[in-house]
């Protein structure tokens, strides 16, 4: 059942972008060269420096990245975050939220509730830290779960212990009823909880593959949640309602950046126009009836219209983080994005009025990408998500080439 009630904390308004791309499970064709084909709704032309507002002067270009394995043999890990003290987590599609208390070289700690349903695209998903963690111990996970009947998607809030989550205090499912597709084995299940500026949890959810969910308001499904810790709506969202905009379809990556508050989404679209979106409240177009109707613009007329699209081939772009730093020179504030059936990172650069620019493809030959996001230490880490093998966590640091005096 759906939980809607009352909101708690104040809003604060922020600008956001979305980005949309086919779906991770095959019928898409692989992309070439990044920016073949792409058409810009809002800019456009090449970008060599900057990614972000008033964000000058970095020192070097970015002319190459060393990368390292820092954790092996995992199954499908789907996301990663630490706690304050830098303890690193990272969750598993089966059905696994490993802690590792004693450094990622050593073995977790392992938190596997027995509700989790794995499987095609569902199971264990999305991670996000509490800002007020060192306070609350709250870490959250989206999962797909049969605890009730039928399954569905929902977004748990773990209790752990401070500072490193060395043992698990509780459990409340804060948020119940996203939609899961038992047909077809959990596909568009989302999920992808972050906290934005403004304090509160922005979750990206899928349609389930259903065509009715994403214009259906009573639905969770293909929709950007804004919630509180409770799972209760935001000031902001449609009255009643725990999203804050409709018409998606598969959401898989959520990102905002310090430097402006600038978010944006990633999201698996059909087979061609992958997209990226200014996210506001609204209506973003996706409706795919009758039935599941794959062959309906992304967009349909009156709608949302897109920022940046790719026309085709698409790219199947999963997680999103944006690179902040001035050991990344040229790339900080650029948004970093993962491709999974297309198997690199792609870089785009952003400026603080959404306008968006093809910064190309990077990692190519690491395996499919899952998720990209900034360590404390101001490295990147990303999951990689192999099928039929196993896969690491990667750790990656910029190679810069001095600018020219």
């Amino acid at each position: 059942m759906q939980k809607i009630s009352r909101s708690i904390l104040g809003l604060v308004t922020i600008s956001c972008l979305a980005i949309v791309s086919c779906g991770e499970s095959g019928g898409c064709s692989n992309c070439g060269t990044g920016g073949s084909g792409a058409t810009g709704g809002a800019g456009g032309g090449t970008s060599g420096s900057g990614g972000s507002s008033g964000q000058g002067g970095n020192s070097g270009t970015v002319s190459g990245l060393e990368v390292t394995p820092v954790i092996s043999g995992l199954d499908h890990p789907w996301d990663i975050a630490w706690l304050p003290n830098g303890t690193v987590l990272v969750t598993e599609r089966p059905g696994r939220l490993n802690v590792y208390v004693d450094g990622m070289d050593q073995a977790p700690v392992v938190i596997a509730p027995n509700d989790v349903v794995p499987g095609g695209e569902g199971g264990m998903l999305g991670l996000e830290v509490d800002p007020d963690f060192a306070n609350n111990g709250y870490v959250y996970v989206c999962m797909c779960s049969d605890a009730e009947d039928p399954t569905d998607v929902r977004l748990v809030r773990y209790t752990l212990s401070r500072p490193n989550g060395s043992s698990m205090i509780g459990r409340t499912d804060i948020v119940t009823g996203m939609p899961y597709n038992v047909g077809s084995t959990g596909r568009h299940s989302g999920c992808r909880p972050r906290f934005g500026p403004d304090g509160y949890l922005w979750v990206g959810t899928g349609d389930a593959a259903i065509g009715t969910n994403p214009q259906d308001d009573n639905s969770l499904g293909g929709k950007v949640l804004r919630i509180d810790r409770f799972g209760d709506a935001a000031p902001g969202n449609p009255p009643g309602r725990l999203w804050f905009s409709k018409g998606h379809r598969n959401i898989q990556g959520m990102a905002f950046r310090t430097a402006d508050d600038l978010g944006m989404s990633a999201e698996h679209g059909p087979s061609i126009d992958d997209e990226i979106n200014l996210l506001v409240a609204g209506n973003f177009g996706w409706d795919p009836v009758p039935g599941y109707n794959e062959s309906v613009p992304m967009t349909f007329d009156g709608a949302i219209e897109a920022a940046w699209s790719t026309g085709s081939p698409t790219l199947a772009l999963s997680g999103a983080t944006f690179i902040e730093g001035d050991r990344w020179g040229n790339w900080d504030g650029v948004l970093a994005v993962a491709a999974l059936i297309d198997e690199h990172l792609h870089i785009f650069f952003v400026d603080d009025e959404g306008n968006v620019t093809d910064g190309g493809e990077y990692l190519r030959g690491r395996n499919r990408l899952r998720t990209p996001r900034m360590g404390p230490d101001g490295l990147l880490y990303v999951t990689e998500d192999v099928r039929g093998g196993p896969s690491d966590v990667l750790q990656v640091s910029p190679v810069l080439k001095p600018d020219a005096n």
